[in-house]
């Protein structure tokens, strides 16, 4: 895909995040669509799979670790093709095979469940090193939150990758500097992100999570690391796309009424209209 393209499906996966979480009357909105750009190149453009053989054995391996975002993971999943967009409307209810968060025994191209935070890399770690012990060059990603990482159990889980040599390995961090509680820097501040995964031997590079020139940049360098894993930290804008919940932690885990869906469906209909005529 090209920037264009990306951009237009980006924009499709946010409409699903704020589509889900409006009729489940619950979810979080507010990292989903920070990470939506992040989703879209992941699974649009960057990684190895196939739609039609979710569980091919060559396939790059995907762990969302900041699982209760899953709106914009099943979003991104419906637009490719794993399953039906029109199913978005389940999430969350009774039955439905779209849990709250990840289930990899139900929902076609989930390969980790998750949901406990900080755990969610350390299973990541685990394929990354299944890999190199089987000799397969099939490569591993997780997305973590910034709030996510004050867990002690990440930091563990990233000594073993860098002693490992885990360059197949990629670890994504949505620095959108909002968790439940507010800022992540008024809660318990893990700053300097970069600075600790570098203390942590990995190669770290910085990026603006909503540029898919810079995003491409990024996963391009990161296939180019040998002997480290790769840090990813994507800065973006919590509850981007929509401007009422952009920058507010309020947003993090609450579902719009049927009147902020509306406003928030218009705006993306019109940014939608804009980059058609770009």
């Amino acid at each position: 895909m090209n920037k264009l393209e990306l951009m237009k499906t980006a924009n499709e996966v946010r409409k699903g995040v704020i589509t889900a979480t409006h009729s489940a009357k619950s979810g979080h909105p507010g990292g989903s669509l920070s990470a939506a750009d992040i989703f879209t190149y992941l699974y649009f453009e960057e990684m190895n799979i196939d739609p039609k053989d979710p569980k091919k054995t060559d396939r790059d391996r995907f762990v969302l670790s900041k699982g209760h975002t899953a709106p914009g993971y099943y979003a991104a999943l419906a637009n490719r093709g794993f399953f039906p967009v029109e199913d978005l409307t389940t999430l969350r209810h009774t039955g439905s095979y779209l849990q709250g968060h990840p289930d990899m025994k139900h929902i076609p191209g989930v390969d980790m469940s998750s949901g406990s935070l900080g755990q969610g890399i350390s299973a990541a770690v685990g394929m990354a090193i299944s890999a190199k012990l089987s000799g397969d060059d099939y490569r591993v990603y997780t997305l973590l939150g910034d709030g996510e990482i004050q867990e002690g159990q990440v930091w563990e889980a990233s000594m073993l990758a860098a002693h490992r040599k885990l360059d197949n390995l990629v670890v994504i961090v949505d620095n959108n500097n909002l968790q439940i509680d507010g800022a992540i820097t008024e809660v318990n501040s893990p700053y300097p992100i970069d600075k600790k995964f570098e203390a942590f031997n990995f190669h770290v590079i910085n990026i603006d999570g909503h540029d898919f020139d810079a995003i491409d940049a990024a996963f391009k360098e990161a296939k180019t690391v040998k002997g480290q894993p790769t840090a990813i930290i994507a800065k973006t804008v919590k509850g981007k796309g929509v401007s009422f919940m952009e920058n507010q932690a309020s947003w993090h885990g609450a579902a719009p009424n049927d009147e902020q869906y509306k406003t928030a469906m218009e705006e993306l209909e019109k940014a939608g209209e804009a980059l058609c005529q770009m």
